[in-house]
């Protein structure tokens, strides 16, 4: 059972293996709207805007509140390359979708779903196995998206790529907000979630190339890097998840 709905301005795609109600497919696509609604910059009665606006005595629910100390958080784990704070306005786009992703997971996952794949523009948490087998994603070539550069094999994991190359220069380096990230043009995380997946991919995306090398030397997280010359570059134990190596 499968289904794709156009939220958050993205694709999200929900495919259930197990043999369940299709309620299940409506809750999860439910609580991507109310992630939407409460999340989104461009909504203009969003709390994110509202928090922009600087409107006085705002009172931040709690959603809001685990989001802003998981952003701080990632900031000080990441030396600041991730930063949700740019010239005085919010925007939490760069966690909040894996953060998503990774509860809709856990709605499923406490009615007792145990096979599932969830895909939102491109970031993927999956769980247990498809009706075929294993999950299979493909790694896109930055150069030619009709392309698969490689296959990886997951199982209750997340991953998730960033780059330029589909929504142009979207990510920032906060050491240096006004020059341009080009010289990667895409890097791949693999974590234990999509949660982890997603913020750490954003923010080593922001480190220029020494991003593989973070991604490297921290503790479960594996990554792929191809930089604007044709050459990829992997992390030690990144080819044990791949099946066209």
């Amino acid at each position: 059972m499968s289904e794709t709905k156009i939220i958050m301005g993205m694709p999200i795609t929900i495919n259930i293996a197990d043999k369940v109600s299709s309620k299940y497919l409506k809750s999860c696509f439910d609580y991507f709207e109310s992630v939407d609604k409460r999340f989104s910059p461009y909504k203009a009665g969003s709390e994110v805007s509202m928090i922009n606006k600087k409107i006085a005595n705002l009172k931040l629910s709690q959603e809001m509140k685990e989001v802003l100390k998981l952003a701080e958080a990632t900031k000080q784990q990441t030396e600041g390359y991730f930063d949700i704070e740019h010239n005085g306005q919010i925007d939490p786009s760069g966690l909040v979708k894996g953060w998503a992703i990774n509860n809709a997971a856990s709605l499923l996952l406490n009615a007792g779903i145990k096979n599932f794949c969830i895909e939102a523009g491109g970031d993927i948490q999956v769980h247990g196995k498809s009706n075929d087998g294993p999950w299979l994603i493909g790694i896109k070539n930055p150069f030619n998206q009709q392309e698969i550069v490689k296959t990886i094999k997951l199982n209750n994991q997340g991953v998730a790529t960033s780059g330029t190359y589909i929504r142009g220069q979207h990510i920032y380096n906060p050491h240096n907000p006004k020059d341009k990230l080009t010289i990667v043009k895409s890097l791949t995380v693999i974590a234990k979630n999509i949660f982890e997946a997603d913020r750490f991919a954003t923010a080593a995306y922001a480190m220029g190339v020494k991003g593989i090398e973070f991604i490297n030397k921290t503790f479960g997280l594996e990554g792929y890097m191809i930089t604007e010359d044709g050459l990829a570059t992997y992390t030690n134990g990144f080819e044990r998840y791949v099946i066209n190596a």
